[in-house]
């Protein structure tokens, strides 16, 4: 397939800082509520956001399906190899809650593996991208630098990141095989580009959540030099049935 991903991804960067802009305006004036059928949260924002990237995406590649959290188009099919995954807005209880870690997010994969990816927190003003193997950045107040995952913290410190700060056993386990010294609890996709700015070393889950909430994320973190696996140390491709993911390990490296 052939693409022009820095276009792509320049043009999309414009359309995200927009989106950004919009769901913070929603959480601050008219921001509505609402439960899924799968009991968690929805909002106006949420809406909007996905509205604003797949029209978006639709006009850049055409031939590419997407498939949203908030929207059941493809859902159903099991025999994507590329596809656009879209989180509009991941960490939505942060977002109605007016915390800061809230992402918006796109992924492009192509061959069942993330090629792009874009996330931005706008509450924090950070935007992370990928255009592809070995390019990978982020603009924060509004300086462009390459991320290399090159390591920020102290050399005798293992920082571990987490989504919640009681630990299950087999995570504990894991923490202990890296020698992790501290955690600290995230709950967005600002985990993985936490990893890839080298500020946090590790980060491990058991089977949860979706595809479209580590996509983009995934593609950033090994574009940037990153080690993503399952527990078994296979790697994690997407367009799996019900696209649920395995278990997952974020390394920034293969040296900690």
């Amino acid at each position: 397939m052939s693409l022009n991903s820095i276009k792509i991804v320049d043009e999309l960067l414009e359309t995200f800082f927009a989106a950004g802009k919009l769901s913070l305006e929603i959480r601050s004036k008219n921001l509505v509520k609402k439960t899924k059928t799968d009991n968690t949260p929805v909002t106006n924002g949420d809406i909007e956001v996905n509205n604003i990237l797949t029209k978006k995406i639709s006009e850049l590649t055409p031939e590419i399906p997407i498939v949203s959290e908030e929207s059941s188009k493809n859902k159903e099919n099991n025999n994507l190899k590329n596809f656009w995954l879209i989180d509009p807005i991941d960490g939505t209880y942060d977002y109605i809650n007016g915390r800061d870690e809230f992402t918006l997010n796109a992924a492009l994969i192509i061959d069942n593996k993330p090629f792009l990816g874009i996330i931005y927190a706008p509450a924090k003003e950070r935007m992370f991208y990928t255009y592809g193997q070995n390019l990978s950045f982020e603009i924060i107040n509004g300086e462009k630098k390459e991320i290399k995952c090159k390591k920020t913290s102290k050399e005798n410190e293992v920082l571990a990141l987490t989504y919640s700060n009681d630990l299950k056993d087999e995570i504990i386990k894991i923490h202990k095989k890296y020698n992790v010294t501290n955690f600290t609890k995230m709950k967005s996709s600002l985990k993985f580009c936490s990893v890839a700015t080298g500020e946090f070393d590790l980060y491990v889950a058991e089977p949860r959540a979706c595809e479209w909430d580590i996509a983009a994320g995934h593609a950033i973190l090994i574009n940037a030099g990153g080690i993503i696996t399952d527990f078994n140390g296979n790697d994690i491709l997407y367009g799996k049935k019900d696209f649920k993911n395995p278990s997952i390990i974020l390394k920034r490296s293969s040296k900690l």
